[in-house]
């Protein structure tokens, strides 16, 4: 159990889920988010997994008390009670103007000495280091969705970097119950790099009538044993997500392998965002 306070700044799937793993691992937890809808959401998501995952634990005197989880969290829209965070996990949407303006926000706020965590798909941990006044103190952390569940996270190494970050990183990380991987950086890093080519590739496919979604995901699940088809991975993800992820990889390297599907771009812009929208290449 830790007493230590860890920010999170974004309350969407991703910062919600990381909020849930810190606050099971006993960290003061303050989750920010512009939207007072979002947070409430996220208050109720984060309930309702922590009393999910107690009926499915055989043991149950290991249960979880999701009033006591919650209580962990302070949900807030003022940015101004990070002040105390020793940490803080950036999860922000996959907009460059979003991130360029929260950064300069929180390095003002939050002690000299607190560490930033970009949760990013694809920006470069250099580039986001910039806009602060501490960028040996930044540092990539790449979550996998849902946050809880994944034991597993891709660890980004910017240019200015210090190795004490890196240490206090793998301390927090140890503490919520994650091994890592650390990769040097890079737009799209190692995993997203890879993912979205393939993701957007699959997406050509369906395009082009080559295969439904169904066949492209039975490929990747009874050829290769892959758990999730890259088009069930993109409805997890979120489509609109995976597109803001493909423009920056197009735009870092530009590349025209890069280039995003029509089909994709035109799913976002129906609001077929996947999971959370109801319907994406699957209805759920």
């Amino acid at each position: 159990m830790s007493e230590k306070t860890v920010g999170v700044v974004g309350a969407g799937v991703m910062g919600s889920g990381v909020a849930q793993n810190l606050a099971q691992r006993g960290f003061k937890v303050v989750l920010v988010d512009i939207a007072e809808k979002v947070l409430e959401r996220a208050r109720q998501e984060i309930y309702n997994n922590v009393r999910f995952q107690g009926f499915m634990k055989r043991d149950k005197s290991q249960l979880d008390n999701p009033d006591t989880i919650v209580g962990r969290v302070l949900f807030t829209t003022d940015y101004e009670q990070l002040k105390d965070a020793y940490y803080v996990v950036e999860n922000v949407v996959e907009k460059w103007a979003v991130k360029e303006s929260v950064y300069p926000l929180i390095d003002k706020i939050c002690p000299e000495n607190a560490v930033f965590a970009v949760d990013t798909s694809c920006y470069s941990i250099t580039r986001v280091a910039a806009l602060t006044k501490r960028p040996d103190k930044i540092i990539g952390i790449h979550f996998m969705n849902p946050v809880p569940m994944k034991p597993t996270v891709e660890v980004i190494k910017g240019w200015h970097t210090s190795e004490e970050t890196i240490s206090i990183t793998s301390e927090l990380l140890t503490a919520m119950g994650k091994d890592w991987v650390i990769v040097n950086d890079s737009p799209g890093f190692v995993s997203n790099r890879v993912l979205m080519l393939t993701i957007n590739e699959a997406v050509f496919l369906l395009q082009e009538q080559v295969a439904t979604a169904k066949q492209v995901d039975d490929i990747f699940k009874k050829c290769f044993g892959h758990k999730m088809g890259p088009l069930e991975t993109a409805d997890l993800i979120g489509l609109d997500t995976i597109l803001y992820s493909i423009e920056v990889l197009y735009e870092s390297f530009n590349d025209s392998k890069y280039r995003p599907c029509t089909l994709l771009k035109k799913m976002v812009d129906a609001g077929l965002h996947g999971r959370k929208s109801g319907k994406g290449f699957y209805s759920y």
